[in-house]
């Protein structure tokens, strides 16, 4: 009998260029960023290289000079290709790869792999594919080089490169029926909110920069079972869980995807559905990485693009986590925010205190209520406990007397 083969996995070696337009720039940051992304994709980086330029070359990224360094870098470096830290147009991919004769890969191409990677329910499959089949609608004569050369590894997963997909009019007839399979998963998720707003439940979106601990503070907070890992886009599907606070009131949270720099403009358009979920809540959890060097930068990187969501005149609870990694004091704070908190979601430390705040959210915007329900009327008792913060219950002859602060549609639905 013969013994089976072993396959070995290709681990890619890449080179990271990035182009510096002024001083002072975070080219160095954002190149670290995308080192880690590489990292998550299962790429190896084997070197990096800044240029110095006043624009980005429109032709090959990089200027003439910088390429024949390129060229021997990535040679000396035994590297299977690069990944540039902007998005190449067309021409821009396709020259690289002519002069570099290497496999030839941007930001958002990366970034598209890692989510095609992460997808794993219907909708984020379908909203991955509608990303990259956009990105490569454009890109196909360029694309085609890289693809053919490596029928596995970085930029390859989601829907694949079979031949009929290189034929533009077939891509654009895909990305109609994913655009329509799309619509109904986004009335779908309409019609949940429009039942959540049927209900005096408040919701809390949870957002904030990718690997900050969203879904680690879901889970410890609602024991939701998110996959929890040190990577960046663990989780990529929402994640709604109700918590049960001290008071007796329960409030929903949801888990959304993580924000970075320049995230693709094809991730925002295909997730909107999904990053809309912030739009919709009552308020908005923003947990923020504070042992990250870069904090200050990510956080405004948030904001950014909840901006760029149309999420405003939200009451905001910045949680600054990842205590348990910080050595030194550090001056942490949030002029956005209604109020900031440390935390470590990892050990628990800080969650009861962004429980007390949740209630504290809740008790302004309830009322006082203090009715006598007939015994008839009982049943209405039960919204009262599920929905309000019952402060007392008294069994008197003409009635039960109740006293607690519910929210207001519940108030005027109960003295009306």
């Amino acid at each position: 009998m013969s013994e089976p083969f072993e396959i070995e996995t290709l681990t890619e070696r890449v080179i990271l260029v990035g182009i510096c337009q002024r001083e002072g720039d975070d080219t160095e940051d954002s190149l670290q960023e995308l080192a880690q992304l590489a990292d998550t994709a299962g790429a190896v980086v084997a070197g990096t290289m800044i240029q110095n330029r006043d624009c980005i070359h429109p032709g090959t990224y990089v200027g003439s000079g910088k390429l024949e360094e390129l060229r021997t870098l990535l040679t000396a470096a035994d590297a299977t290709g690069m990944i540039c830290d902007d998005e190449l147009s067309p021409a821009q991919l396709r020259n690289l790869e002519e002069a570099l004769d290497t496999k030839v890969m941007d930001r958002t191409l990366l970034i598209l792999d890692i989510f095609a990677a992460r997808a794993s329910t219907s909708e984020g499959k379908i909203q991955v594919e509608l990303a990259q089949l956009k990105y490569r609608l454009g890109r196909l004569a360029g694309l085609g080089k890289s693809l053919s050369r490596l029928g596995g590894g970085i930029g390859t997963r989601g829907p694949g490169e079979k031949k009929l997909e290189t034929d533009r009019r077939y891509i654009k007839e895909r990305i109609a029926q994913l655009n329509r399979e799309l619509e109904k998963v986004r009335r779908h998720r309409e019609l949940t909110r429009q039942g959540r707003s049927r209900t005096p439940l408040r919701v809390a979106a949870i957002v904030g920069y990718t690997n900050a601990g969203k879904s680690t503070l879901l889970n410890r907070l609602t024991d939701a079972g998110v996959l929890e890992e040190d990577k960046l886009f663990a989780t990529l599907d929402p994640t709604t869980r109700g918590l049960n606070l001290s008071s007796g009131q329960e409030i929903l949270l949801t888990d959304t995807v993580g924000f970075i720099r320049k995230l693709p403009h094809h991730l925002i358009e295909a997730f909107k559905s999904t990053l809309e979920e912030a739009k919709y809540a009552d308020y908005i959890i923003h947990v923020v990485d504070a042992s990250n060097p870069q904090m200050d930068k990510q956080m405004h990187i948030v904001y950014q693009t909840l901006e760029s969501l149309g999420v405003s005149d939200k009451k905001i609870l910045t949680l600054f986590n990842k205590q348990d990694r910080i050595k030194e004091p550090l001056l942490l704070r949030d002029l956005k925010a209604e109020r900031t908190i440390r935390i470590s979601a990892a050990s628990g430390e800080g969650l009861d205190q962004v429980k007390e705040a949740l209630e504290a959210f809740l008790r302004e915007e309830t009322c006082l209520l203090e009715h006598t329900f007939s015994y008839q009327e009982a049943g209405q008792i039960q919204a009262v406990r599920k929905f309000g913060e019952l402060l007392a219950e008294e069994y008197r002859e003409e009635g039960i007397f109740v006293k607690a602060f519910v929210p207001r549609e519940l108030y005027e639905k109960i003295c009306s």
